[in-house]
């Protein structure tokens, strides 16, 4: 495995200074045009050098009729064109001395027939003249830390520590706005397509040393190269988990995926076996995906699988008990020590097992400071799942009480519930356990964002919260056993 991240043959691809790209023109219905927005509207910084034949300007940017006319020898060639002329265009790439592409063309392997054969043809063309490509048929590369997105939708979100592998070009596009609802973003996300040329064994190679990356994420719908798949992934888990989604174990699955990049899926059990050998963390949907990748990126790792569940409310922490034992987490009984504590914090009318439910609170800042504070103290367990609700109107009606000024009530809220994150986020350092939340508010409410910005998870169900728990004890007994 490569130690540096520029020693990678994708590191050009995903972080060129300069572009030579070709297939997009002044027309907004074609996609190479919005495909060269998209690049322009993140801000990228390096030159772009649009081919074609007849435009002398395209967006902006001053056109060129053939690459043998650039001023210089740019890092990376992108090709938005009809298949059939991709394997010449490719070879003037080549001629002029650009060492890397990205091939987002479709109408190869994926199609059959005379696609093969033109694939074939693509390959031995970039085998001629040295050039590492990503695709074809894929949807390009994101990289927001360098502001260089070559998808087709727009860059909606913010730079983030997920570093995404993907068989599915569109799912990276898809998922700016979902992770930035998560206060997440991506590292870089790379759809591999075809893969004739570079494929997700060649990206996680990549990853593995991308210091914006601390998670990686794949979605797989087939593994091309089994044993180095294997090797790779096992050299990596130790310094950094790796989790994936795999889509062709059904037979539904596995035509979709066949039609889609050509890829042969295997049978879900041989899939299992081989996430299993190699400590890769295995994901039933892409919502768990991304919600693995969340914590393990984010929290602290819980030393084993002893958790405690903090609610005041009856129905979520007992939903919350039942997810955990499903997913192979304990809920332990508390010491002397601790019961001591929680007697002076939890009112008669609730309950100091575990669920901890306090059921009201006369002091409701307990709940994200000393409660808390008393559980993680709590020998017996490591790692905390608490239940967020914040009613705001409640909040608003007794700072009204309290004859505050209805124009400082909003400023104040905000510091209130700044507060009580931050004193939140603290604990998860003081202890080294993992806090992980669950609501059923809106992720758009106040509070929950102030959480998530300092750095606590917060999921929408106690189920999901559960699962991602789970995944952390997972990967903390991976370490274990390397």
């Amino acid at each position: 495995m490569i130690q540096n991240i520029d020693q990678s043959s994708l590191f050009p691809i995903i972080n060129p200074k300069s572009i030579a790209f070709f297939g997009a023109s002044n027309r907004f219905t074609s996609m190479g045009t919005n495909q060269l927005s998209s690049l322009e509207a993140l801000g990228f910084e390096g030159n772009v050098y649009p081919i074609h034949p007849k435009e002398k300007r395209v967006l902006g940017l001053e056109a060129y009729q053939s690459v043998q006319d650039l001023p210089e020898i740019p890092d990376l060639a992108v090709m938005v064109l009809p298949s059939g002329i991709v394997p010449p265009v490719m070879e003037e790439c080549g001629r002029k001395g650009i060492k890397h592409a990205i091939v987002v063309s479709g109408g190869f392997n994926e199609v059959g027939g005379e696609g093969v054969e033109l694939e074939k043809k693509l390959i031995a063309v970039a085998e001629q003249y040295g050039i590492c490509f990503l695709g074809p048929n894929c949807l390009g590369v994101v990289n927001p830390h360098h502001k260089f997105n070559m998808t087709f939708l727009p860059f909606e979100g913010r730079a983030g520590f997920i570093g995404l592998a993907s068989q599915s070009g569109s799912l990276i596009t898809q998922m700016f706005g979902y992770l930035d609802r998560f206060g997440l973003g991506f590292s870089s996300g790379i759809s591999v397509g075809n893969e004739a040329n570079v494929d997700i064994v060649d990206c996680m190679e990549y990853l593995a040393v991308c210091p914006h990356t601390k998670v990686i994420a794949l979605y797989i719908e087939s593994i091309r190269r089994g044993r180095a798949f294997i090797e790779l992934a096992r050299s990596i888990v130790p310094s950094k988990p790796i989790v994936a989604f795999y889509a062709g174990g059904s037979e539904a699955g596995k035509q979709a995926s066949f039609s889609h990049t050509g890829a042969m899926a295997g049978p879900d059990s041989l899939y299992d076996g081989v996430f299993r050998q190699c400590s890769i963390i295995r994901a039933d949907s892409i919502t768990e995906l991304f919600d693995f990748c969340w914590v393990l990126g984010s929290c602290i790792r819980p030393q084993d699988n002893r958790v405690i569940v903090q609610t005041h409310s009856g129905g979520p922490g007992a939903a919350a008990a039942d997810a955990c034992s499903r997913n192979g987490l304990e809920l332990p009984q508390f010491s002397e020590n601790t019961l001591e504590k929680l007697a002076t914090l939890v009112p008669h009318t609730g309950s100091v097992n575990n669920p901890v439910d306090l059921t009201f609170s006369k002091n409701p800042m307990d709940y994200f400071a000393d409660i808390p504070d008393a559980l993680l103290e709590e020998t017996a367990a490591n790692g905390l799942l608490i239940y967020i609700l914040t009613p705001g109107q409640i909040i608003r009606r007794t700072m009204e009480s309290m004859e505050i000024p209805p124009d400082q009530i909003p400023k104040l809220t905000e510091k209130l519930f700044n507060d009580q994150a931050d004193s939140l986020a603290a604990l998860t350092q003081n202890h080294q356990k993992p806090i992980i939340g669950f609501t059923f508010q809106s992720h758009k409410n106040m509070f929950i964002q102030k959480l998530i910005e300092h750095g606590l998870p917060v999921f929408p169900s106690p189920e999901r919260a559960a699962r991602a728990m789970s995944a952390l004890v997972i990967y903390n007994q991976t370490l274990n056993d390397h």
